[in-house]
Parts: structure tokens; C-alpha cells; sequence
């Protein structure tokens, strides 16, 4: 059985990991899948296919393979950290998470430099990869340094585990 953790998770860190962000995952996972036209065309409209028809098949298995990837972004940043009471855990989990937020700032590179700061030329999908990411890595460097969380050892999310 788990150490009784000595300070409740704050509201912002358990709303935003535990439920926004995985969540938005699966939004991403959703328009990658079932969506991949869209998706494409919101990613770079010049460059996408103009119909779904076009739409190369290895492009079509890649989307399949990112939307899976989405999904377990989505359930391991909701499931585990709904896991564990560890800060340890917690902080390992969001490091390794706040890495792939540099991946995929970077991923976006070729797309011109105003894409990280030219928000009025941002669409939903500018607003998803650089926008919500920008949110997202500064939540976790938040955590990792320790605002809000009173110098303690152990989180607790507010979920009760079994014995």
C-alpha cells in the first residue's frame, strides 16, 4: 500500500494533465485517423493532396501510425499518472513528455519560422502544434520545478486506489 501523499495535486496540474491534455490527444488521434485529408490540408494547405482519393496510401498507414501514437500519449499521461501517488513517477513521466514537446515544436520547423510566433496566421492546427504545446511544455516545467506544489514528496490526483 501507498504512503498517504501529504498535499492534494494542485486543481490546474490535475485538470490540465489528467483531463485537457489527454483529451486533446484523442482529438488528435481522431482528425490523424479519420480526418487525414484535413488534417494534412490544416498542416500545410499547399503542399496536401486535394482530395481523399490522392491521398498517397504510405501517407495514409503514417496518419494510422501518428493517431496510435496520440492514443498512447493519451493513456499513458492518464492512466499512469492516475496511478501513482510518486512525484518521482509523476516528474519522470512529464520529462520524458516535456522532450516530445521539443520534438514537436521542432517538427514543425519547415513550415517557416513565423510558425512559432505569428499567431494571427495561425489556424486550429497551428493553434494545436505550437500554440497548445507552448501551454503544455510550460505546465510541465511548472511541475518539474515545483510551483504550486509546497516542496512535498508525494502527489495525490484525488482518485483512490484498491488495496
Amino acid at each position: 500500500m501507498a504512503p498517504a501523499p501529504s498535499f492534494k495535486l494542485p486543481a490546474i496540474y490535475s485538470a490540465f494533465f489528467l483531463f485537457i491534455e489527454p483529451l486533446s490527444a484523442i482529438i488528435g488521434a481522431y482528425y490523424a485517423h479519420f480526418r487525414p485529408l484535413e488534417y494534412l490540408q490544416l498542416t500545410d494547405s499547399a503542399s496536401s493532396p486535394t482530395s481523399l482519393s490522392s491521398l498517397p496510401l504510405s501517407t495514409q498507414v503514417t496518419l494510422s501510425q501518428l493517431a496510435n501514437l496520440y492514443l498512447l500519449f493519451a493513456i499513458n499521461e492518464a492512466l499512469i499518472l492516475r496511478s501513482t501517488s510518486d512525484l518521482r513517477v509523476w516528474k519522470t513521466l512529464l520529462f520524458g513528455l516535456l522532450l516530445a514537446d521539443f520534438g514537436q515544436l521542432y517538427s514543425v520547423k519547415e513550415l517557416g519560422i513565423s510558425v512559432y510566433w505569428d499567431v494571427r496566421a495561425w489556424n486550429k492546427m497551428d493553434w494545436g502544434n505550437v500554440g497548445f504545446v507552448y501551454a503544455a511544455a510550460a505546465m510541465r516545467l511548472c511541475f518539474l520545478f515545483g510551483v504550486g506544489m509546497g516542496g512535498k514528496r508525494a502527489v495525490s490526483t484525488g482518485v483512490k486506489k484498491g488495496r
